[in-house]
């Protein structure tokens, strides 16, 4: 009986009118925190925040030992051009970010966007292209960002803005440079195939020949009025996979060299990593069973 008469209690509490402003204004949506990243110090971690009332988006500090906010790194509000951004990323010594906006999904994993750089000395917001590119990456010193435009890798020299052009043959459906395909991006999880060397003077990064790849098709509902067609590569069980190819582009030399793996067949390579030696390249290979 005390149970049925607190239930009653509570019930009449909580009893009280939901507006369509309540349901669709945000009153009733959870508390989160987006992932958070360590800074250098090992004694602060910062969260990317957005600002809802103004929509402008913050890169905030915390202090680990005490979890409350030290200080704003970067507050959109304080830019000229970029009203909010959804996503980060810092140089290796944390001197410059970049920054993601009008970020467009395309499969599980992979976007695509308008990115820029910002220098936390200088204050200076640069944007990288004004194409919508994939996954650029800043060199660890910080002076250049790689990124990859229709299938093809380019680096961008921040000081000068002069881009150079690293590989020419990446075309939709046949080649693809410095991003995984279909396959790759499902079943190990990663968009970027590029890697830069620890001293910024070398780029490793897979080629995927998908020539051969057979063909789906399916129609995409609610962007238009009517839908439209895709066509993209996809290999069902025993179909024929992508010709992957392991290169290295020498920013100095401004060639490519082809990286040979031996006499392996119908393989994968799931991931490629520089080593703390800048002259040493790591990959890991791994036959079609996965076993």
């Amino acid at each position: 009986m005390a149970f049925f008469l607190s239930a009653t209690t509570l019930l009449t509490a909580q009893k009280k009118e939901i507006t369509l402003e309540d349901i669709w204004g945000g009153t009733f949506r959870q508390e989160r925190m987006e992932s958070l990243r360590s800074l250098n110090n090992g004694k602060e971690y910062v969260v990317l925040n957005f600002d809802r009332e103004s929509g402008t988006s913050s890169i905030d500090v915390f202090s680990y030992e005490t979890g409350k906010k030290t200080r704003t790194i970067l507050n959109s509000g304080n830019l000229e051009g970029i009203q909010y951004f959804s996503g980060y990323e810092f140089s290796d010594n944390e001197n410059k970010l970049i920054l993601g906006t009008e970020i467009e999904p395309i499969y599980r994993h992979s976007t695509r966007g308008i990115f820029y750089v910002y220098d936390l000395s200088s204050k200076e917001l640069q944007k990288i292209s004004e194409d919508k590119i994939k996954e650029p990456t800043l060199s660890p010193n910080g002076e250049k960002v790689a990124y990859v435009f229709e299938n093809n890798i380019y680096v961008k020299d921040l000081a000068s803005g002069e881009v150079t052009q690293v590989t020419t043959d990446g075309e939709w459906n046949k080649v693809i440079n410095g991003v995984a395909d279909w396959v790759y991006e499902e079943e190990f999880s990663f968009v970027r195939a590029f890697q830069w060397n620890k001293d910024s003077d070398k780029i490793a990064f897979l080629r995927f020949d998908e020539t051969e790849v057979p063909e789906f098709s399916m129609d995409v509902f609610g962007q238009d009025l009517y839908p439209s067609k895709t066509t993209f590569k996809y290999p069902k069980a025993g179909e024929k996979n992508s010709d992957v190819s392991l290169h290295i582009y020498d920013l100095q030399k401004k060639s490519v060299t082809d990286v040979g793996l031996g006499d392996y067949e119908d393989f994968y390579i799931p991931r490629i990593k520089w080593t703390n030696d800048a002259d040493i390249l790591s990959a890991q290979l791994l036959n079609r069973h996965q076993n």
